[in-house]
């Protein structure tokens, strides 16, 4: 895939691996240059990854870095799809926000935000979007209690 040779060229170390399997393409880069790395992907000339397909937080715990974040994108131009992987620490739960290059970036964000607790920095309106405001904690995060919720915190009518 041509973007990945020009991601290795403009950004060298900052693309920590990429790997090829079953024609699916997944680049896992630092998050330090992290938005300036989908940047760069949208407005490649003749090839640019315009339409974020989803985005999602992985648990990996007991793993550090515990959460990733997963953006899958599309070219129209080339008909190519382009995994990006980015590690966040759970001491760290930041990210930039992906709106101002994708408005589908929006709610997948907030429901990232909601569901995992990460925290896009930017972002329009980073509020709570399946859970009540109010809600204690983040549903799937692995270490999230299944049994036992204090039910005092349940919305009015449950």
């Amino acid at each position: 895939m041509e973007a990945v040779a020009r991601l290795k060229q403009r950004f060298g170390p900052a693309v920590l691996s990429v790997e090829e399997f079953r024609g699916e393409t997944t680049v896992e880069v630092e998050r330090n240059r992290f938005f300036e790395l989908l940047k760069f992907l949208k407005e490649m000339e003749d090839s640019g990854f315009d339409f974020l397909t989803d985005l999602c937080g992985v648990d990996n715990l007991p793993a550090k870095p515990r959460f990733q974040m997963v953006y899958l994108l599309y070219s129209f131009r080339t008909n190519e799809r382009l995994r990006v992987k980015v590690s966040v620490p759970e001491e760290d739960p930041h990210l930039p926000s992906a709106v101002s290059l994708w408005k589908a970036a929006n709610w997948l964000e907030r429901e990232t935000y909601d569901m995992y607790g990460l925290i896009f920095d930017n972002h329009p309106e980073l509020t709570r979007i399946l859970m009540w405001e109010g809600f204690d904690g983040h549903p799937l995060r692995k270490d999230f209690p299944l049994k036992e919720r204090d039910k005092s915190i349940a919305p009015a009518g449950a």
